[in-house]
């Protein structure tokens, strides 16, 4: 599942994530907001989620 959150500031594109991951194991985040990353990294620590940097801004994201 791809989730396009490009132009959406902090906290949408998370608190999107958090939602779809509900309905996937992996979701590719595409996401231009600066404080993506460091969400991205409180959160994963926070829920026991994964992730990685594909690109500068897309992330996959594991449910686990």
């Amino acid at each position: 599942m791809e989730l396009d959150c490009r132009g959406m500031r902090c906290p949408l594109p998370i608190i999107k994530l958090a939602t779809s991951l509900k309905e996937s194991e992996e979701v590719i985040l595409l996401s231009d907001d600066p404080a993506t990353l460091p969400d991205l990294n409180a959160w994963a620590r926070m829920t026991g989620n994964s992730y990685e940097v594909i690109a500068t801004d897309k992330y996959l994201v594991k449910r686990l």
